[in-house]
């Protein structure tokens, strides 16, 4: 009876949440006293989540699934779990596995509880804490169901190296009558960049950047943090920047340990999407924005005078530090 946990790839290689949720899924094992059985599919570098605390990989061998298939994706990650007997199923808070999740509670008979964000209280009975209203509370959550379902909030556990020998096994896919029912038809991805679902750092801004045509110093900021570039919703309504950029409650969530805010107000959406990240950093000219009521830290001040001084200040600073 071990511990099951997906993890998302992507081009063959394991996402930063995939090393996570294995961590996630090992400290849940040692409370257990069993081990970690991982659920890939088309990964090329299995071996890496043995440094993790996985002790064995179920990787699902299908190109027709190259990209994500809810449907598919659950009844092959369904068969794994009766397969290996697993009580208790692990995932990250990604996109996909929000969408995911639902579907294997129901073929499971699972409860799920979503957006955790550290061990387990007590495994007996089964205890969790997660986020509720928007990130704005705890919820201590017990499921009593026979399987149960954890979807574990982006960097709110981490990465924790813990190796174990694992063995490696490639299996096919388990036939999904829905599998044809939805297909992806074109992948719109940010290509060369930090992607917002796994960065570190998140550089976003908002109307107070006045035009397109000013967000080459965004950009330059980023670059400098190795950070992925964010936007609100009123700038991607504009056209200024791509939708895939747009963050908030209506939005990409973020998680980030780090997210700056730039020229964004702070609208009651926008907070309640950004609020698991651990440090906001505010830039606004306006001193009664709402945004500075939830930073950790505030400048007050003209974007287009601060930002090109921060710009400065970190090529200095990176020049001294290597």
């Amino acid at each position: 009876m071990s511990v099951l946990v997906y993890t998302e790839s992507e081009k063959g290689k394991f996402k930063k949440n995939a090393l996570e949720v294995a961590s996630y899924a090992s400290a849940v094992a040692k409370m257990m006293g069993t081990t970690v059985t991982a659920v890939a599919f088309n990964s090329t570098d299995n071996e890496l989540l043995g440094d993790y605390g996985v002790s064995k990989v179920l990787n699902v061998k299908d190109e027709s699934l190259a990209t994500f298939n809810a449907g598919a994706f659950a009844a092959s990650i369904t068969q794994a779990v009766k397969s290996t007997d697993a009580k208790v199923v692990i995932l990250s808070s990604s996109t996909d596995t929000k969408y995911l999740a639902p579907l294997l509670a129901a073929k499971l008979s699972a409860g799920y509880a979503p957006n955790v964000v550290q061990a387990p209280e007590s495994t007996s009975p089964f205890m969790v804490k997660r986020t509720a209203f928007s990130n704005k509370g705890f919820a201590h959550t017990q499921i009593d169901t026979d399987i149960k379902i954890i979807g574990v909030s982006n960097n709110a556990f981490g990465a924790h190296e813990s190796k174990t020998e694992i063995t490696i096994e490639e299996i096919s896919a388990t036939s999904d009558e829905n599998k044809n029912n939805t297909k992806s038809v074109e992948i719109d991805k940010v290509v060369g960049k930090a992607t917002i679902a796994d960065a570190d750092i998140v550089v976003s801004a908002g109307r107070g950047l006045k035009g397109p045509e000013n967000w080459g110093m965004i950009e330059e900021l980023a670059d400098i943090l190795g950070a992925a570039t964010a936007c609100s919703k009123p700038v991607s309504d504009l056209g200024w920047r791509p939708h895939g950029e747009h963050v908030g409650q209506t939005g990409k969530p973020v998680a980030s340990n780090l997210y700056i805010a730039i020229g964004i107000s702070g609208a009651i959406q926008h907070l309640a999407g950004v609020s698991a990240s651990k440090t906001k950093v505010v830039i606004n000219n306006d001193p009664e924005a709402p945004f500075f009521k939830a930073a950790d830290y505030g400048i007050v001040g003209d974007a287009f005078e601060v930002v090109p001084q921060l710009i400065e200040k970190l090529k200095v600073f990176k020049a001294q530090n290597g």
